[in-house]
């Protein structure tokens, strides 16, 4: 009997057997093949069952959350059902809460408009007699602020009427201190200021009597005047008034009385000394000659010195004027100067220091546009 050789374990085996073991194998081969096949299929199944249980699972889920959406839904619809119904209970019972507050606010109200009405009527009875006492009493405590209001006016007149008189006693002592200024006291006698006229010799060459008013126009103080002049023995008098007549603009001479603003009083003040040291030096000149004091006399009530003192009066007030142009010109001038002096001074400063910085400090030392060293620096 013929043998072969198993190729798996080397043995020699017969050609029955080989053929058995052959047969064996292929079957093996075939039943593994088969067994492949089946698990394939197997999890073929197992995956295809597996993804139909998840979808079925995953449907469900989603079906039973659509159902819990609807009946959320359905709850949240009878909530706001109820919320409404709860909301429209509130402001039912908060409107008749402020029905009844304002019902009973309405019946306090009229209580106390009675109350009020029964009282103003017991005041009214009872305080009628003290109205009209504090009616009396208002109308005298009026009648008495218009008294005050008068006085105070009065005395706002008088204060006036003081600084004016103050202010004019100061220029006369100020502009002739070689003069005897005197105040005549409140309650004396006479006019407010004389004026003895003492020339460079210490000689009196006559009385100036002045009175200042801050009041409206009166005739009557021209009358009064002269007869403190008459009084006092003065040579001449002067009327200062704040609120001249409208025809006099410096000064007049009125009633043997020289009227006058008090802006103008020092130019005329200047012009009377100087005629009454002239008439003074005249009467020593010609002491017996009563004839030539008669023309003197005359002169002094002639149109022609009254022409010659406005003239001077005029002229130092033009005078006066021109100065203070001239002043205020040169001060507007020398500050203009000063302005463009200013200017041409910086520049050149500062033309100096940027040269220097483009030349590295290697041009020429200018002492005067240097800056001052400073200690310490």
């Amino acid at each position: 009997m013929s043998t072969i050789k198993c190729k798996n374990c080397g043995q020699e085996i017969e050609i029955s057997e080989a053929l058995e073991h052959q047969i064996s194998e292929q079957v093996l081969q075939t039943e593994r093949v088969k067994h492949q096949k089946d698990l394939e299929a197997a999890r073929r199944q197992a995956e295809e069952t597996t993804a139909a249980k998840v979808k079925a699972d995953f449907e469900s889920a989603i079906k039973r959350l659509q159902e819990a959406e609807v009946d959320e839904k359905e709850r949240n619809k009878k909530l706001q059902e109820q919320l409404g119904d709860l909301t429209k209970e509130l402001r039912k019972a908060r409107q008749e809460k402020d029905d009844a507050k304002l019902e009973m606010q309405k019946k306090l109200a009229e209580e106390e408009d009675k109350i009020r009405q029964e009282a103003r009527k017991k005041a009214d009875e009872e305080h009628q007699l003290k109205d009209a006492e504090k009616d009396k009493k208002l109308q005298d405590a009026l009648k008495m602020n218009d008294e005050l209001k008068r006085k105070l006016e009065q005395g706002s007149q008088q204060g006036q009427g003081e600084v004016m008189e103050l202010g004019l006693e100061q220029t006369l002592r100020r502009e002739f201190p070689e003069d005897r200024i005197a105040e005549i006291k409140k309650g004396e006698r006479g006019a407010d200021i004389s004026q003895t006229v003492v020339d460079k010799l210490g000689r009196e060459c006559g009385m100036i009597l002045w009175e200042s008013k801050n009041a409206q126009w009166s005739d009557g103080w021209l009358k009064k005047l002269r007869e403190d002049q008459r009084a006092a023995g003065a040579q001449l008098a002067v009327l200062v008034v704040a609120n001249p007549p409208e025809d006099i603009e410096t000064f007049v001479y009125r009633e043997n009385v020289w009227v006058t603003t008090l802006k103008s009083a020092r130019g005329l003040a200047m012009a009377l000394r100087f005629d009454l040291i002239h008439i003074h030096f005249e009467k020593l000149a010609n002491v017996g000659k009563n004839e030539k004091m008669e023309v003197l006399y005359q002169y002094l009530r002639s149109v022609e010195f009254t022409h010659r003192i406005e003239a001077i009066v005029e002229a130092f007030n033009n005078l006066q004027g021109d100065i203070e142009k001239e002043k205020r010109w040169f001060n507007l001038k020398w500050a203009r100067q000063e302005k463009e002096l200013r200017k041409i001074i910086d520049n050149t400063h500062g033309m100096y220091g940027e040269l220097q910085a483009v030349t590295g400090r290697e041009l020429q030392e200018i002492k005067p546009l240097e800056l001052p060293e400073v200690e310490g620096l």
